[in-house]
């Protein structure tokens, strides 16, 4: 089913349940994969996965269709991710154990020890450095996309993304 008319069937209230439906099995797992490499926790990406699509579904009546709508939930899903880090760092949830070591012990991570290093230096970058490295390298996302769910410019998406891979360098060099 082409965009276009999936949109007019989510404005449809006879079809609006179907088309959500189709949605979800169409771009859960690519929504759950970015939020996943944002909060390391399967349980965690899963809520937030949970709270993106119920937002979701509680906002089609906004929605009109002028981005797509892998863009409208990826900005739904960073939204709910980000809100979701603030939250934790103001009620100070730390974990003693580093990524690496909480990866390996995750029965969903399949990695090897680099992919674990990788992750780890990943997870010192500040939240929205983060979340555009992800988002261009994993996901392989162009930067005119990735603007368009972050509302931030071509050049600052560059700087951010090119500052992120400087430093994931740095953590490789400093840890080997």
């Amino acid at each position: 089913m082409d965009e276009r008319t999936l949109i007019e069937q989510l404005h449809d209230p006879s079809t609006r349940a179907k088309a959500f439906e189709i949605i979800v099995r169409e771009y859960q797992v690519y929504l759950y994969w970015q939020v996943r490499r944002m909060v390391m926790s399967h349980s965690d990406a899963d809520d937030i996965i949970q709270n993106t699509f119920l937002k979701a579904w509680t906002a089609l009546d906004t929605f009109r269709g002028d981005s797509k709508i892998v863009t409208w939930l990826y900005r739904i899903a960073v939204n709910e991710t980000l809100s979701f880090l603030d939250r934790q760092k103001k009620n100070g949830i730390h974990t003693d154990m580093s990524v690496a070591e909480s990866l390996t012990g995750d029965p969903y991570f399949d990695g090897d020890k680099a992919q674990a290093q990788l992750q780890e230096a990943i997870s010192r970058l500040p939240d929205k450095q983060r979340l555009i490295f992800n988002m261009k390298y994993f996901q392989e996302m162009k930067y005119d996309d990735i603007s368009e769910v972050l509302g931030t410019s071509i050049g600052a998406l560059k700087a951010s993304y090119h500052i992120a891979v400087k430093k994931i360098s740095q953590f490789f060099e400093q840890n080997d």
